[in-house]
């Protein structure tokens, strides 16, 4: 019963946290405005994002690899359309 409250919160604040990467994503599509983006950021946070998700395959949880999984490819989604979004030479800010 503790595991399965564990897994429970896990998915409640995986939810949250990679909810929280929708706004940018559906922002930047509508408006194609990427100049305000960080490119090093993205970068950054996709290899992080990618790592914790590995790190719940180790593990074997379901909350982490869910959550990771689906916030990797939105911080993906942000990442390529600051690349193919952008003007002119692309800058790493």
């Amino acid at each position: 019963m503790e595991k399965l409250f564990q897994e429970g919160l896990g998915i409640a604040a995986g939810c949250l946290t990679t909810a929280s990467y929708l706004p940018q994503v559906l922002h930047t599509w509508r408006t194609r405005s990427v100049e305000d983006i960080s490119l090093r950021m993205y970068m950054l946070l996709c290899s992080g994002v990618a790592l914790w998700f590995l790190y719940g395959v180790v593990i074997d949880s379901i909350a982490v690899m869910a959550a990771n999984g689906v916030s990797l490819l939105l911080t993906l989604s942000i990442m390529v359309m600051k690349l193919r979004f952008g003007k002119g030479p692309i800058r790493a800010d």
